[in-house]
């Protein structure tokens, strides 16, 4: 039986929350059961900075959400990219995502920018948000610097998570005048050894065999689905760095949501590891942290 994509992408657009449709080879098609909540742990809300995007408005890319079942989606902002004003991004951020409850905002912050220990302190505290979100990119800091290592530390010490974009883009489809280079996540294996509390994310990588193999010793440190590369390449990915490191993100709305969907069903794992990318791994990654010590005086 010949089996389209796009007959993929409508049966995951319109089959109940708990199955979406998959193709075996040589086989009839068959439904494949899906979590009954899922957790896209990578979207991004407003406009991209260098073209109009489909789903970049935040109802319109909320009703896509939710025809594919995403039931919370993790925050973060376009306008992080280039604003200065990081104080006032995440207050949009925070008020787009208000009455939306599938929407977690994760706040961005740039340490070369005076201030943005305040702005740690706004977003993790005031604005209670689980985590933060990094562009290195396009801030001008490598992870080697010491100013990434403060703010690492500076998180990790409210119990929040850290989400570094290494990409946001294939560097081909960059515009000539302004080139961004995607991020050598290398230098975490130092900070995470530094810093025990410490719970990073890398959002939008693209590791060939040598980089996964790196990643698999990098404790603490967890990846994104949104650019792997191939049908198999969700599993390779767990077969690399273990099914407890790897969770659901689409980049959406830069990637079609589908994609992310689609990629999932494809790569023919187990429902019980389907179901850890797509909803276990989001939840524990989230709610993770360690203890503070005993008091011995009490």
């Amino acid at each position: 039986m010949v089996f389209h994509r796009r007959d993929l992408i409508h049966g995951v657009m319109t089959m109940g929350a708990g199955s979406v449709l998959a193709a075996n080879a040589g086989q009839s098609v068959a439904a494949i059961p899906m979590p009954s909540r899922i957790i896209d742990t990578n979207v991004s809300l407003f406009q991209w900075p260098f073209r109009r995007l489909p789903l970049d408005e935040v109802d319109g890319l909320c009703d896509k959400l939710k025809e594919l079942r995403i039931t919370q989606a993790w925050a973060g902002s376009f306008e992080g990219l280039l604003h200065r004003d990081l104080s006032s991004v995440n207050e949009r951020l925070l008020k787009a995502c208000q009455n939306r409850p599938e929407l977690v905002p994760i706040g961005v912050i740039n340490p070369t920018l005076p201030g943005w220990r305040q702005d740690v302190q706004r977003c993790l505290g005031t604005f209670q948000m689980p985590g933060v979100r990094l562009y290195p990119g396009y801030h001008g800091y490598a992870l080697n610097d010491p100013l990434f290592g403060e703010l690492l530390a500076e998180v990790s010490g409210q119990e929040g998570f850290v989400q570094i974009a290494v990409a946001m883009e294939d560097t081909r489809t960059q515009s000539p005048l302004m080139r961004v280079p995607e991020v050598d996540p290398g230098p975490l294996k130092h900070w995470m050894q530094q810093i025990p509390k410490a719970r990073v994310q890398i959002l939008n990588s693209r590791p060939g065999a040598a980089e996964k193999s790196k990643f698999a010793a990098i404790p603490r440190v967890v990846f994104d689905t949104s650019r792997v590369d191939g049908t198999d390449g969700v599993a390779d990915l767990v077969r690399a760095v273990g099914d407890d490191r790897v969770l659901y993100g689409s980049h959406a709305p830069f990637l079609i949501p589908e994609a992310a969907c689609i990629r999932m069903v494809e790569s023919h794992l187990d429902t019980s590891i389907v179901k850890a990318i797509m909803q276990e791994n989001p939840d524990h990654f989230r709610r993770v942290s360690v203890s503070p010590p005993t008091d011995s005086g009490r």
